[in-house]
C-alpha cells in the first residue's frame, strides 16, 4: 500500500502514527505543538479525529441531554468542549506538511468524509467503533484513499464482513488489532492474533494500542506489525480520557526510536553470517590449530603435532581433520598459527610493487623485522598498543632503515581510557592529551632509525564517539573545536598529527559506538580548513558512512581529498563492515584511483587490510597484487 510516498509492505519500515486525536482539548495552539512533538519524535504522521455533532448524534450532541446514560453524557460534554472546527483542522493538517510529517484524520461521520475529501486527505483511518458501520467504511473506500481500518470491538465474523466489503470495492487497506479499552489490561491485548487477522484481512497488519506504556508496539512489530499507532499528549493530568493512556514527547520519542533499533536487529531468516564484532570477538576469545613443535616445510602433519589453543587468530578446529595428513608448506614454530592457506596449493609470495605514490604496510615492533625486508615499501606505519608504549625500543631497533616512519596511535590506553580529545569531562580531554603526548615523544624516539623521516606523520582517532546515541548535529562542531584546543596543547613540531576520517559505528573491541565527528565530509573540510590541518582518509571507515548515510562516496572523496595527505586504504561493505579485503566489498576501486590521482597525488598508503599480518602478511600481499592495476 502507498500512503503519500511511503510504501507499507511487509519488508518496509514501521508506518508510525501519533494519534493526536482530541488530546489538543479544543486549541489550536495545542494542536500544533502536538504535531512539532510528533514529527521531532519520528512519527510518520499526526492523526486527528472530525465529527459532525449534529450529524453524528441522535440528539444532535446535546452534552445537556439527561436521557443518556452516565458513560454517553460524559463523552459528549469531552466532544462538544474539545472540538475543533473544521478551519482549524485544516490548518492543523497544514502544519503537520510544513514540519515533514503526513496529515491522517478519522471521519466519524458521512459529513466528515466530504470535508476531508474536499481538504485532499492523503488517507483515512477508521475507528474501531466503526467496524460494523458498512455506510461509513464504503464511503471511505469509495474516495480511493489508502485506509487504515481498526478492528477493535469487533469479533471475527464482523471483521470478515468487512474484509469482503473492501475487497469488492478494491480498497488498499491494512487492519489494524486493537483493544478499544482505555487503558488496556496486559491480559486482554492478544498480540498472538496478529498472524489470524493478516490471514483473515489477507493484507499488511498494524498495532493500535491504549494500554499504558509502549513496550507492547515493540513487541507488535516483532510479530509483524508495519503500522503502530499511539496516543501523544503533552500532559496526562489533562482532561479527557485519551491522555491517560497516551505517551508523552520523550517516551513517544523514545517508541519510535527503540521501534527503528527493533529493525535493525530483525535481520533475515537465511543462512547465519558472522557480524564485524563476532568477527573481533572470535578472534580474541575462540581458539585455533597451531603447531606444538618446530616444523619443515614439507613434512607430513600428524595428529600429535597440532594443538588447540586461544586466541582465534588462525585455523579454526572444527577444520583439524582437513590439515592432518598433508605436507607442511612453510617452515613452521612452536606455537605457529596453522591458516586456511595451508589447506590450499597455490601461496600468496610478496614481491616488489610498483605505485605511483609512497606506499607502506602496518606493522608492529615485535614483527617489523619480519615484514620490512619482504617488499620494496616506502616506509612503515607501526599500529602501536598501549603495551607497545612500555616498551623499550632499543631493544627492537638496532641500525638505521632506509625508510621513512609512520606512527597510529593507540586508540585504547591503561584503565580502558578510549582516546578522546573532544571530551567535555576536562580531567578526562586532559588526560588524553598526556596520552597522545606519550605517542608523539615515542614517535621522536623512533626518528633516528629512519633514514628517509624528517616529519613523521601520527595517525589518531580524536574520539568524539558516544556509547548510546549519536550527537545531534547543531552540538558537534563544539566537538571538533575541543579537538584542535586538545592537539594546540601539545608540541606537535617534530611531528604531523593526522586525524584519521572515522566509521559511523567504531568498533572498540567488538562493542559497537556512535561516531559525530571527522564522519561528514562537510565537518571534516571545514575543520581542515578553519584549523589548516589535513587528515588521514580510511576508505573502508568513510564508505561505510555514505553507505549508512546513502550519499555518494566520490563525492565524499572530492570534499575530503584536497585535505588528505595519507591514506588507509581497504574496502568495506554495509554499513559496519570495515577491514574487508579489496574487492570483498562495495568500492569502486578503479573510480577511487582516478579521485585520488586528481585530488591526493602525494598521498602516502598502506593497505589496512582486517588481519591483514596474519600468516606472515597474506592479506596484505593479496591487497597489494590487486591495487597495483589501478594505483
Amino acid at each position: 500500500m502507498l500512503i503519500g510516498n511511503t510504501i507499507i509492505d511487509q519488508s518496509s519500515p514501521t508506518f508510525v502514527v501519533a494519534e493526536i486525536g482530541l488530546n489538543h482539548n479544543g486549541s489550536l495552539d495545542l494542536a500544533m505543538e502536538l504535531v512539532e512533538h510528533a514529527a521531532a519524535a519520528g512519527a510518520n504522521c499526526a492523526k486527528f479525529q472530525m465529527r459532525n455533532m449534529a450529524a453524528l448524534y441522535r440528539n444532535g450532541g446535546d452534552p445537556n441531554d439527561i436521557r443518556e446514560d452516565v458513560p454517553a453524557q460524559y463523552v459528549l460534554e469531552i466532544l462538544s468542549k474539545f472540538q475543533l472546527n473544521n478551519k482549524q483542522m485544516f490548518d492543523a493538517f497544514d502544519h503537520c506538511k510544513k514540519m515533514g510529517i503526513m496529515p491522517l484524520c478519522t471521519p466519524w461521520d458521512l459529513d466528515s468524509v466530504a470535508a476531508l475529501e474536499e481538504y485532499g486527505m492523503p488517507a483515512y483511518k477508521t475507528s474501531s467503533a466503526d467496524m460494523t458501520n458498512h455506510d461509513l467504511i464504503s464511503a471511505v473506500a469509495q474516495t480511493g484513499r489508502p485506509m487504515l481500518v481498526s478492528t477493535g470491538m469487533s469479533i471475527e465474523s464482523e471483521i470478515e464482513e468487512t474484509v469482503v466489503i473492501l475487497k469488492d470495492m478494491r480498497a488498499d487497506y491494512v487492519l489494524l488489532h486493537s483493544n478499544a479499552t482505555y487503558p488496556t489490561p496486559f491480559k486482554d491485548v492478544n498480540l498472538n492474533y496478529l498472524a489470524r487477522l493478516r490471514t483473515l484481512g489477507d493484507c499488511v497488519v498494524g498495532y493500535s494500542g491504549h494500554e499504558r506504556g509502549f513496550h507492547l508496539p515493540l513487541a507488535a512489530v516483532a510479530l509483524g506489525a508495519r503500522v503502530i499507532e499511539k496516543h501523544l499528549t503533552t500532559d496526562r493530568a489533562l482532561e479527557g480520557n485519551d491522555h491517560k493512556i497516551s505517551l508523552l514527547p520523550s517516551e513517544f520519542k523514545t517508541m519510535v526510536d527503540n521501534i527503528r533499533q527493533l529493525e535493525e536487529s530483525m535481520g533475515v531468516s537465511s543462512s547465519r553470517m558472522i557480524g564485524q564484532g563476532e568477527q573481533m570477538n572470535r578472534q580474541i576469545y575462540a581458539k585455533s590449530l597451531i603447531a606444538n613443535r618446530d616444523m619443515q616445510i614439507g613434512e607430513e602433519i600428524t595428529k600429535g603435532m597440532v594443538d588447540v589453543k586461544s586466541p582465534g587468530e588462525g585455523l579454526q578446529p572444527n577444520r583439524f581433520n582437513e590439515l592432518i595428513g598433508r605436507t607442511s608448506k612453510r617452515n613452521m614454530n612452536k606455537g605457529d598459527f596453522f591458516f586456511a592457506s595451508d589447506l590450499v596449493e597455490n601461496q600468496i609470495v610478496p614481491r616488489e610493487y610498483n605505485f605511483r605514490r609512497p606506499w607502506g604496510i602496518p606493522v608492529r615492533f615485535h614483527d617489523f623485522e619480519q615484514f620490512r625486508t619482504k617488499s620494496n615499501m616506502d616506509f612503515l606505519e607501526f599500529h602501536l598498543s598501549y603495551k607497545d608504549m612500555e616498551q623499550d625500543i632499543s631493544k627492537f631497533f638496532n641500525e638505521v632503515y632506509d625508510l621513512d616512519l609512520v606512527v597510529h596511535s593507540p586508540y585504547l590506553f591503561q584503565g580502558d581510557h578510549l582516546l578522546d580529545l573532544a571530551s567535555a569531562d576536562e580531567n578526562y580531554r586532559k588526560r588524553s592529551v598526556r596520552e597522545l603526548g606519550k605517542v608523539i615523544e615515542l614517535t621522536k624516539s623512533l626518528l633516528p632509525y629512519f633514514g628517509k623521516a624528517t616529519l613523521p606523520s601520527v595517525i589518531v582517532s580524536v574520539g568524539g564517539s558516544t556509547e548510546h546515541q549519536p550527537v545531534a548535529a547543531e552540538e558537534r562542531w563544539a566537538l571538533y573545536e575541543r579537538v584542535a584546543l586538545s592537539l594546540a596543547e601539545l608540541d606537535t613540531e617534530a611531528v604531523n598529527i593526522l586525524p584519521q576520517t572515522l566509521p559511523p559505528f567504531p568498533w572498540y573491541f567488538g562493542g559497537q559506538r556512535f561516531s559525530n565527528i571527522f564522519v561528514d565530509p562537510e565537518g571534516i573540510a571545514r575543520y581542515c580548513e578553519e584549523f589548516k590541518q589535513s587528515v588521514c582518509l580510511d576508505i573502508s571507515h568513510s564508505a561505510l558512512t555514505v553507505n549508512e548515510r546513502g550519499t555518494s562516496f566520490h563525492d565524499f572523496v572530492r570534499q575530503v581529498g584536497p585535505f588528505t595527505s595519507h591514506l588507509h586504504i581497504v574496502d568495506a561493505g554495509g554499513v559496519d563492515g570495515e577491514g574487508l579485503q579489496i574487492g570483498d566489498g562495495d568500492i569502486d576501486f578503479p573510480r577511487l584511483a582516478e579521485d585520488l590521482s586528481s585530488l591526493a597525488p602525494n598521498a602516502a598508503f598502506i593497505p589496512e587490510i582486517w588481519q591483514g599480518h596474519r600468516n606472515g602478511g597474506e592479506g596484505f600481499w593479496t591487497a597489494l597484487e590487486r591495487l597495483e592495476r589501478w594505483f
